[in-house]
């Protein structure tokens, strides 16, 4: 029982916004010592972690590319070619970025697109680059709110397209653990084929919900505009 701890740490550090790595490093140090494990024993363990994931961490290979072609205007570029499109909002971007997250990783694609590879460097200045046109300018809080729907965009679409396609990994997990411990015979075409429908429901839930996305800020800024002009007002008097 004392090893839930550790799951408890993991829920008070992210409750304060700790560094997530060190979150999760310490409460599985502390979760291990409480299980019994010696420091030895701990490092193997986080060693064998890291050896039998570390294409996980591939990544990393590609953030020094993504901060050179930053460092050369790559945001700016983006937030002006939207510009040019009138009839772009925040939302459509953010749908049209979705759609192809989507359809990409139905085809094993998983690989195109992600939080560094796009979402930072260009799914969201667009997204920013069409509020700015739209509206003007952006605050601060705005910009959080249009930041969190494009990092929503990307694991809505990577978590709910992949599995429609029969050799990813989660595919195959679900089929071992199924097959292990239900005696079943379950093929990896049956998930496929059952992950289509989920699929089409989550676009349609998200999508909605970035188009909403529109309208709340079209309100809060006639509200932000209502506000400036009252203000104004009064100075006057």
């Amino acid at each position: 029982m004392l090893v839930l701890i550790g799951v408890l740490l993991v829920i008070i550090g992210f409750a304060v916004r700790l560094n997530p790595l060190i979150v999760v490093t310490v409460s599985g140090i502390v979760t291990a010592l409480l299980g019994g494990m010696n420091p030895l024993q701990i490092l193997d363990a986080f060693g064998s972690g890291f050896a039998s994931s570390r294409s996980v961490t591939i990544f990393v290979v590609v953030l020094p590319v993504i901060g050179i072609i930053e460092y050369f205007g790559l945001q700016e570029q983006a937030k002006n070619l939207i510009s040019k499109l009138a009839k772009l909002t925040a939302g459509r971007v953010l749908l049209a970025y979705l759609a192809i997250r989507q359809l990409t990783a139905a085809v094993g694609l998983t690989g195109i697109g992600g939080h560094a590879q796009a979402v930072r460097p260009l799914v969201f200045p667009m997204a920013e680059g069409a509020a700015m046109r739209r509206y003007g300018h952006v605050p601060e809080h705005i910009k959080e709110r249009i930041k969190g729907h494009s990092a929503a965009a990307d694991n809505v679409g990577v978590f709910f397209g992949e599995d429609v396609f029969v050799a990813v990994g989660s595919v195959v997990l679900i089929t071992t653990f199924v097959d292990t411990t239900y005696h079943l015979q379950l093929e990896p075409l049956q998930v496929a084929l059952w992950a289509i429908p989920t699929a089409i429901a989550a676009f349609l839930i998200h999508g909605f919900r970035l188009l909403r996305l529109d309208k709340q800020l079209d309100k809060e800024y006639a509200q932000l505009t209502g506000h400036a002009a009252t203000a104004d007002a009064g100075s006057a008097q």
